[in-house]
């Protein structure tokens, strides 16, 4: 299996493949991921996924490629390989597409009592390829923003650990059987979503939406957006 992204979530789930005894062939990311880079895996710093087609179609083992917490695009050089990519997303799809940090502040705005983390198979679109399965989580109406993500983390987390076995056993696995028809409506939640949220400034909830707390430093566009 190949590995895309960076950050904890990354991380977590290479070090749970290892432990479940499962070959990880590779793990790319943006340089500053090298940082922790483990020694037993192959780490190959880049900024642009399909640069390395070449070198993933060469790496990969069982055709798998998993993207967590990765923002870069994979195109027509990757998906042509016959590689499949699947994305773990932190949001319900189509509902809640583009970045998972800015499409949570508009989710808790718009009120609502759930959310989800969501695998999906990646097509040349953004979070627009076919659902394989997804799992919900509360948001309670008194919780701030940095409660809801944290726990929002830790469901995408456990949904990868869910579905590792599945795939691994089936590289193809066309989704849970019991996963519901996505609804044609959705949103794009990127950075004009992002730039548009000091405009809800007199919304009821958006101090409770936006409170980052300790994690506004890991944010820093969100938290500039907010000012």
């Amino acid at each position: 299996m190949i590995f895309v992204g960076e950050g904890a979530l990354l991380w977590r789930a290479v070090q749970h493949t290892v432990d479940s005894g499962l070959p990880v062939d590779l793990v790319c990311g943006p340089a500053p991921a090298a940082r922790a880079a483990r020694p037993d895996v192959d780490f190959r710093a880049v900024e642009d996924i399909d640069s390395v087609a070449a070198e993933l179609v060469a790496a990969s083992s069982d055709g798998v490629v998993w993207s967590i917490n990765n923002r870069m695009i994979f195109g027509a050089p990757v998906l042509s390989t016959g590689l499949r990519v699947l994305n773990i997303h932190h949001g319900p799809l189509p509902g809640y597409r583009g970045l998972p940090e800015v499409a949570l502040v508009y989710a808790m705005l718009n009120g609502e009592r759930a959310f989800a983390a969501t695998l999906h198979q990646v097509d040349e679109g953004i979070d627009t390829g076919p659902t394989l399965t997804s799992d919900s989580y509360p948001i309670g109406p008194d919780e701030p923003y940095h409660v809801v993500l944290r726990r929002g983390l830790a469901t995408c987390h456990g949904l990868f650990e869910r579905c590792l076995p599945i795939v691994a056993a089936d590289p193809s696995w066309p989704g849970d059987p019991t996963q519901a028809p996505a609804p044609d409506a959705g949103a794009y939640f990127g950075r004009k979503a992002l730039a548009r949220l000091p405009q809800h400034r007199d919304h009821p909830a958006f101090a409770r939406a936006t409170d980052l707390g300790f994690l506004a430093g890991y944010f820093p566009e969100l938290a500039a957006a907010l000012g």
